[in-house]
């Protein structure tokens, strides 16, 4: 059967391809600790409980018909005073675009700002961008990062990549690292951008910049989020903002994402996702604006669902510090951000009891799943091949208990290899 070009090139995703084949195994009786997913398990982590209520409020007050392309009124201007309240900083509502998640609006950006063959920058690992990089035939120009700028890049890194570039991906908090960029390096990333865009002429096509900035409530510790517009308002003309409640509110399925921008390319998007019809169920939007608008409500469970996840996340963390300290080939990031841990284990080149010589990512997977009962993703996956002993541990699917339980079975797995 003959297809079309992109339906014969598209590849599905890794990560979608291993938590089908963990999920098969554990229905045939497999106890594995599936932590591959940036997703949560709504029986540990439900979204807050007004949500629920005012979700089933718009539907019994029958705020079903189309919600509009832009997204409704009243959740536009909870987006822009949450914004307001929480980064300082200002929107108009023709600012702000509406959509089913953030996934609709990374591909509608690409959409509007992408030709076929044009440049896109993006630092490894990250999520996804190969794949947006694919659907609209650009061009990748891949940025190594290091653990040493917790994986982020630098003005330095970026700026022989970005003379002919149209499009620089970045995301902070960092899935798959859960790390987070300080102000200094956003500054200054921001600054090249603009000093970029002043070079070039008139008719050339800006440099723009995407911030996925949907894990960007869930910070930990001293660590704090800082919005581009307010560390450098001048990058606005050229910067497009991702967001929605599907991290910070444990909110996957009910799927309301926001991007904030110029009203250019806000105009634009919009378009694309009224012809893909990738709106927001209008229910849904009404519940969120006027859960937004609850302040104490959206305080208190995010004071209670950060500490949960950063009690997970520092388990696992002074876990890998203790493996450390006794000889162990593991090191760890301290929690920064988001719901994932960067985390290293060094087993390549180990052989297993049965005499299995580990040497690629995937045999260093299924000895993790087989003989350790451990589901993990390798940053191979999210683009970077240079650290292939480094992998992305997800919190949202394990109880507190079970920390210590999978860090039992990673100690056991790594002494019992050769």
């Amino acid at each position: 059967m003959k297809l079309s070009q992109a339906a014969e090139h598209i590849q599905s995703s890794p990560i979608l391809t291993i938590a089908a084949e963990i999920n098969r195994k554990v229905a045939q009786g497999a106890s594995i600790h599936n932590l591959t997913i940036g997703d949560f398990n709504p029986q540990i982590y439900p979204i807050p409980e007004r949500l629920t209520e005012l979700t089933i409020e718009a539907y019994r007050e029958h705020q079903t018909n189309y919600p509009g392309a832009f997204g409704v009124d009243e959740l536009r201007q909870s987006i822009i005073e949450l914004l307001r309240d929480q980064c300082s900083i200002e929107l108009a509502m023709d600012e702000v675009q509406v959509a089913s998640g953030s996934r609709p609006l990374i591909y509608s950006l690409y959409k509007t700002i992408v030709d076929v063959g044009d440049k896109v920058v993006f630092p490894v690992p990250s999520w996804n961008n190969d794949f947006y990089c694919e659907l609209h035939q650009a061009t990748p120009v891949i940025v190594e990062t290091s653990p040493g700028s917790n994986f982020f890049p630098t003005a330095e890194s970026l700026r022989p990549v970005i003379g002919d570039a149209v499009l620089l991906a970045l995301c902070s908090p960092q899935n798959p690292t859960g790390t987070l960029m300080d102000r200094q390096q956003l500054l200054d990333i921001c600054e090249l951008v603009i000093e970029e865009n002043q070079r070039r002429g008139v008719d050339e096509k800006p440099l723009y910049v995407m911030f996925d900035q949907v894990y960007w409530m869930l910070t930990f510790g001293d660590h704090e989020f800082h919005h581009p517009l307010a560390v450098c308002p001048a990058i606005k003309p050229y910067a497009v903002f991702i967001d929605g409640i599907s991290k910070a509110f444990a909110a996957t399925g009910v799927r309301v994402g926001w991007a904030t921008g110029p009203l250019e390319i806000m105009s634009k998007m919009r378009s694309f996702i009224a012809h893909i019809g990738a709106w927001a169920p209008k229910p849904e939007q009404i519940a969120c604006a006027r859960f937004l608008a609850e302040k104490t409500q959206v305080s208190d469970y995010l004071d209670h669902f950060r500490a949960e996840l950063q009690q997970r996340l520092q388990g696992f963390y002074d876990g890998f510090m203790r493996l450390k300290a006794q000889g162990f080939e593991v090191d760890a990031i301290a929690p920064q951000g988001a719901i994932y841990l960067s985390v290293r284990l060094a087993l390549k080149g180990k052989t297993t009891a049965a005499g299995v010589r580990l040497e690629s990512d995937r045999q260093v997977l299924d000895y993790l799943l087989d003989d350790v009962g451990l589901g993990i993703l390798p940053f191979s996956w999210f683009g970077a091949d240079s650290h292939t002993d480094w992998y992305r541990i997800s919190v949202g699917t394990c109880t507190r208990q079970q920390v210590e339980d999978i860090l039992q079975a990673i100690e056991q797995g790594i002494s019992a290899l050769q």
